[in-house]
């Protein structure tokens, strides 16, 4: 609209609209010295559209005009012409200058009002702007040789989420998320995507650390919590990319701690784990949760649900439990666990005994429990079974299943020795075995 009026000004000389103190209308002027009068005629206002809202008010708003040349008589042919001829060229200009003008009508006409959020909507908001940056997608990628053109290709065979944990690039996630990978991709909130790397991972946790070479102002480490006073009830939030959906979140409460699952890749148990209602889909796995201050209290790992979908109960591993086993993946590249260096029965095999504990199946004689002495399950020369030592107990805590023996190793420490007692045929048996650390996985 300036613009149309600045256009407007080239044939025009505007004097200022307003009353002067002696109370006299103000003169209004054209640059030709062709002045107009009575514009409070009504007749005026129907024949002189785009000057009648000057008009509007007889005793307030009447324009004067003298010059040389006083066109008094409305009924003279030629000046009712020339003003009708001025005023229909200046009306062309004026509507072809609202065309021609570079104006944005949504900015020009259209006011938005900011939208009102409540305190909490504002928070959760402030939490996922300030948290995405340090949220990755995983892309895991598999050599297929390909049928008729021999040719090796690298094609997608599954996807997760992860998290920035220092300055160095190191990128934590599920180890699941990387099993069977040939190569791994790590995206950014930017968009920009690195080749990453393995630097170790532990198959027992279910806890993997990448590195990527990115530049350190692109990396956000992720604020780490605690997980040891956590009360059910407590909000929680979860950001993961669900069926490969980019940095989506989910809200949620704790619904329980001290949870127990099974590692996925060994069956291992993983203790203390914590149970949120928060939806967590196919996707999310590798993905942090992150209570209501944006601090990393866990690491979404799974579902319990029949269909494979979020079914409101989601685990996650405690952050306590990760941030130990990230400092040893970091430092050597694996994790040094404590084992007796045996194989058991399943659970199910030992109740169909009528006993409790765990039945030895083999006991390498390189192992712990070979070099200590204690007995696998075999046969005789006649094909019948003789059973093993079944463990019953460990350094006096009782062992009924495998899932006790784990819980109770992995408070021990690689050259611990502890009295592990057993049932051997009819009777008890204490045996001592200094425990040794868990071979290397390639």
């Amino acid at each position: 609209m300036a613009a149309a009026f600045s256009l407007a000004s080239t044939f025009f000389h505007f004097s200022p609209l307003s009353r002067p103190p002696n109370g006299r209308p103000t003169s209004f002027f054209l640059s030709k010295s062709i002045p107009f009068h009575n514009f409070s005629n009504p007749s005026y206002h129907f024949r002189y559209p785009i000057f009648s809202l000057l008009g509007h008010n007889k005793k307030r708003n009447q324009i004067s005009a003298t010059t040389d040349t006083k066109l008094t008589n409305p009924s003279n042919p030629l000046a009712s012409i020339c003003e009708s001829l001025l005023i229909f060229t200046t009306s062309v200009f004026l509507s072809f200058s609202l065309f021609v003008t570079d104006v944005d009508p949504a900015a020009a006409f259209v006011v938005t009002t900011p939208r009102k959020l409540q305190t909490d909507e504002l928070a959760t908001v402030r939490l996922f702007q300030e948290n995405t940056p340090s949220v990755v997608y995983i892309t895991n990628l598999a050599a297929r040789q390909d049928a008729f053109t021999l040719d090796v290709l690298e094609v997608p065979q599954g996807s997760g989420s992860g998290f920035v944990w220092d300055k160095d690039g190191n990128i934590v996630t599920n180890y699941h998320v990387i099993r069977g990978a040939s190569d791994l991709r790590v995206t950014l909130a930017d968009q920009t995507t690195f080749d990453a790397k393995v630097v170790g991972f532990d198959q027992d946790k279910d806890v993997a650390v990448l590195r990527i070479d990115a530049p350190k102002d692109k990396l956000r480490p992720i604020p780490v919590g605690i997980s040891a006073d956590l009360l059910v009830g407590q909000k929680v939030f979860a950001i993961g990319n669900p069926f490969g959906l980019d940095h989506t979140l989910t809200t949620g409460v704790i619904s329980g701690l001290r949870r127990e699952i099974s590692s996925a890749a060994t069956g291992r148990p993983i203790q203390d784990v914590i149970q949120t209602d928060a939806a967590i889909n196919p996707g999310n796995s590798g993905g942090p949760l992150l209570d209501s201050s944006g601090n990393l209290i866990g690491i979404n790992t799974a579902i319990y649900s029949p269909s494979g979908a979020s079914s409101g109960v989601g685990f996650s591993i405690p952050v306590d439990t990760v941030s130990g086993i990230v400092d040893q993946l970091v430092r050597y590249g694996k994790v040094t666990r404590p084992i007796l260096g045996i194989k058991f029965a399943p659970d199910q095999s030992v109740e169909q005994l009528g006993v409790s504990g765990v039945l030895v199946l083999d006991a390498p004689a390189n192992g712990p429990a070979g070099k200590a002495g204690l007995l696998p399950t075999k046969r005789d020369a006649y094909g019948r079974l003789i059973l093993g030592d079944i463990i019953t107990s460990v350094n006096g805590k009782k062992v009924a299943n495998g899932s006790d023996l784990y819980r109770i190793l992995d408070q021990c420490k690689v050259g611990d020795k502890v009295i592990v007692e057993v049932l051997r045929g009819d009777h008890m048996e204490k045996i001592p075995v200094i425990l040794e650390p868990k071979p290397d996985e390639s």
